[in-house]
């Protein structure tokens, strides 16, 4: 395209004239460059745009007619701006897109070199595939130093082979989440259990057992769900005094409820969206007490009928879900994950 050629970018039809460019001149110069001052008049136009939003626009001879010639003018200004390239913007994007830089002659130094060379300068990519390409090599010696079973999948077989496509920012966010899922297994696969997790389940599974006895549901299963509900056991409800109310399960307390509760602000769901409200929950004197009343509600509550004595994971989780025992939608996942994760595993082990 030479230089007389000009995509006007607030014209609907140049869009159809850069793809037309694009295609028959691929990624020359002269398709890059009109890229760059396409993007550079829109982003003009909107700042533009903006300027004349923080001024009063109702004065006597303020119309809609004149705010129409005023918005025409603005985008003929912006136009001619980032034709000219006075804001600079579509150069540097020309640049970061891969093109040449133009060398101005009243810029050449005695041995022809340029005054100041943006090749010299360190810039981080921003296209999404070399940030993906850069983050699997950052992350290769660390997922190399784990064991086997605790290694996640690569991006598939292209990336296996060192080929990457552009990857959007959430998948980004998904490899930096199978990263650190990867380091968190291998820290359960090496058998490093938190004390506080170890403390925790070592203390509630007599208890676990005994309540298992009465539901015919595997002990463990409680123990992961009282993990689920509390934080393994950091997060449990405490009254104001800071006194545990050793409620492991988050049971609320309606009003025929006896005892002592605790009442907090909680994150309900309904048709996917949550809110928040105000609720009582109960409060006991020992875990036993707390894996006791949640035995006699599985037992006594014609809803969690399917619940007991079931020893399927997943459908243990699923049914507690489906029976309306928490809200949150991924409640059944996130259950089913610690039923069968490493860290109740490892101290389940070691508690005996």
């Amino acid at each position: 395209m030479n230089k007389g050629v000009q995509l006007n970018a607030l014209d609907p039809n140049s869009l159809g004239d850069l793809k037309r460019l694009a295609r028959s001149e691929g990624g020359s110069d002269a398709a890059l460059r009109a890229a760059a001052r396409q993007f550079e008049g829109l982003f003009l136009q909107m700042v533009m745009k903006s300027m004349r939003a923080t001024t009063g626009q109702n004065g006597m001879m303020d119309s809609e007619q004149t705010r129409s010639w005023q918005g025409m003018l603005d985008q003929q200004m912006a136009l001619e701006m980032s034709q000219s390239g006075g804001t600079g913007l579509s150069e540097m994007l020309y640049r970061q897109l891969g093109g040449k830089a133009a060398v101005r002659p009243d810029a050449a130094g005695e041995a022809g070199k340029t005054g100041f060379d943006l090749a010299d300068v360190r810039r981080r990519p921003a296209i999404p595939a070399v940030l993906a390409r850069d983050a699997e090599s950052a992350a290769a010696p660390r997922l190399a130093a784990l064991p086997a079973e605790a290694r996640v999948p690569a991006l598939g077989a292209a990336a296996t082979a060192g080929e990457f496509s552009a990857l959007s920012v959430y998948e980004r966010a998904a490899l930096q989440t199978r990263l650190d899922a990867a380091v968190r297994s291998a820290r359960d696969a090496g058998g490093a259990v938190s004390k506080s997790a170890q403390d925790f389940v070592t203390e509630v599974w007599p208890h676990a057992q005994e309540a298992s006895r009465r539901t015919g549901i595997p002990a463990e299963f409680m123990v992961a769900q009282a993990a689920l509900e509390t934080g393994w056991g950091q997060k449990q409800l405490r009254h104001e005094d800071g006194s545990p109310s050793h409620n492991l399960f988050n049971i609320k307390a309606g009003s025929a409820w006896p005892g002592r509760t605790v009442a907090r602000e909680v994150t309900e769901y309904a048709d996917g969206q949550a809110y928040t409200e105000a609720a009582h929950f109960r409060s006991y004197g020992s875990y036993a007490e707390s894996f006791r009343d949640y035995a006699q509600l599985m037992t006594r509550s014609p809803r969690y009928a399917g619940v007991l004595g079931q020893t399927d994971a997943a459908a243990f989780a699923r049914g507690l879900q489906d029976a309306g025992y928490a809200t949150d939608p991924m409640y059944a996942d996130k259950l089913t994950r610690i039923i069968g994760g490493n860290t109740l595993r490892s101290a389940l082990a070691m508690a005996g």
